[in-house]
């Protein structure tokens, strides 16, 4: 949620920023403002004649103690007491259509965001591998190792079992992720992957992308689409002492999403499905550590690709592709030869105090009490990364050499031809 202090002081600046997202959100902002003024008037209103209702109140009992009540004094009161009435019940009105109008609002861009239309390379590292031959995609690659077949006869399209040693691949995958957050200060956490809607509506996925969401209405519960929201909300309405900053947790969790609209390539084999597994990074930091904080997930994120041997480029996101709470997003792309192109394989937000806000997250300084900023990043998306390693690790007989770094956890050196 947009700090409505800044809207008041800067109401121009909001309304550029928010401008730059689309048509439609700056014209919001008059609307804020005049909801905040008949809020802020209404209560100042109601909160004087509640003083002078503190000083009537006593001058009329000791009156009526004393036998010589006041017909005067008691109308006086009357009339005070229906008058608050009336301006509680037009500042809760307020209150709510405010809150209302702020809640769709996205977060301000950052200056530093891509402009658009189009998202700007940051950099490309590594090089695409010239094969010599035909390259296969992972489907190809893994052969009854991911059975699409069965899991959709079991759960419907975008489904999969993964079978065989692709299983060790993903265990090893995320063991060796989970040590390299651990060296990085972030704590490994299990969250759990249902929900209530105040945990989406604090992360800004609601109202957003309610077509992605998959809910169980009879328990009030939703299945998560990231572990981001979890993490974020693991300290909802606490505050926080500034010198426990910056609190950095990994979640490991499977993650679902409806993934309404997609079509095309994107929905044969693994790469877009409706379950799968993430190791999330998430930081809450003190406000003047966001930007830092973002650049060094962006680092940890690129850290993970190199030693997988991926090649891959950084994006930043234009403003117009911006999630709700991101004010700047970075994607990291690897090439997949299956598709001839970079595709997203990771992503990092600087949400700012977006979501501290909703959630009700905050930290105790001496300048007072404030919300943190919160951040995060992929740390490995199981689904992709498999058929990154699948697809660039392929050999000319079928077989895939996977990344050195993997065999100390499990995985096996090279994946037989599939059969």
């Amino acid at each position: 949620m947009l700090d409505l202090k800044r809207i008041r002081q800067d109401p121009d600046g909001v309304r550029d920023a928010l401008a730059r997202r689309g048509k439609g959100f700056a014209e919001i902002v008059d609307k804020v403002l005049e909801r905040d003024e008949a809020w802020r008037t209404a209560t100042t209103s109601a909160e004087g004649l509640r003083a002078r209702q503190r000083t009537l109140g006593p001058a009329q009992a000791l009156a009526s103690s004393k036998g010589q009540p006041s017909p005067q004094l008691r109308s006086e009161l009357k009339q005070i007491s229906d008058r608050v009435k009336q301006l509680t019940d037009v500042a809760n009105l307020a209150k709510r259509e405010l809150d209302a109008l702020l809640l769709p609002l996205p977060n301000l861009p950052d200056p530093s965001a891509a402009p658009g239309p189009e998202d700007e390379l940051v950099r490309t590292v590594g090089e695409p591998p010239a094969f010599a031959f035909e390259p296969r995609d992972h489907l190809d690659l893994a052969g009854s190792r991911i059975d699409m077949e069965r899991a959709a006869r079991l759960s419907g399209s975008r489904f999969a079992y993964l079978k065989g040693d692709l299983v060790l691949v993903e265990l090893a995958l995320v063991r060796w992720t989970l040590d390299i957050m651990g060296a990085h200060g972030f704590e490994p956490v299990i969250p759990p992957v249902l929900v209530r809607e105040q945990a989406l509506y604090g992360t800004g996925f609601l109202p957003d992308t309610e077509k992605q969401i998959y809910s169980l209405p009879e328990d009030d519960l939703h299945l998560v689409g990231t572990s981001e929201v979890a993490l974020a909300s693991l300290h909802a309405d606490e505050i926080l002492e500034e010198d426990a900053l910056p609190l950095r947790y990994a979640g490991f969790s499977p993650c679902f999403r409806r993934e309404a609209g997609a079509a095309g390539k994107d929905t044969r084999g693994i790469f877009r499905v409706h379950q799968f597994d993430k190791v999330e990074m998430f930081s809450f930091v003190s406000p003047a550590d966001s930007a830092s904080e973002h650049e060094r997930i962006l680092a940890i994120e690129e850290q993970i690709l190199q030693e997988l041997e991926l090649p891959y480029r950084v994006v930043n996101i234009a403003v117009s592709d911006l999630g709700n709470s991101a004010a700047k997003k970075y994607d990291c792309e690897a090439w997949l030869p299956s598709y001839d192109a970079y595709r997203e394989l990771t992503s990092c937000s600087n949400t700012t105090d977006y979501q501290a806000r909703r959630l009700n997250v905050r930290v105790r300084a001496e300048r007072g009490t404030e919300p943190p900023h919160t951040l995060n990043g992929t740390a490995v998306a199981v689904g992709r990364t498999l058929v990154a390693l699948l697809e660039n690790g392929q050999q000319a007989d079928g077989s895939v050499q996977l990344p050195n770094v993997l065999t100390p956890y499990g995985a096996p050196a090279r994946l037989e031809p599939a059969v």
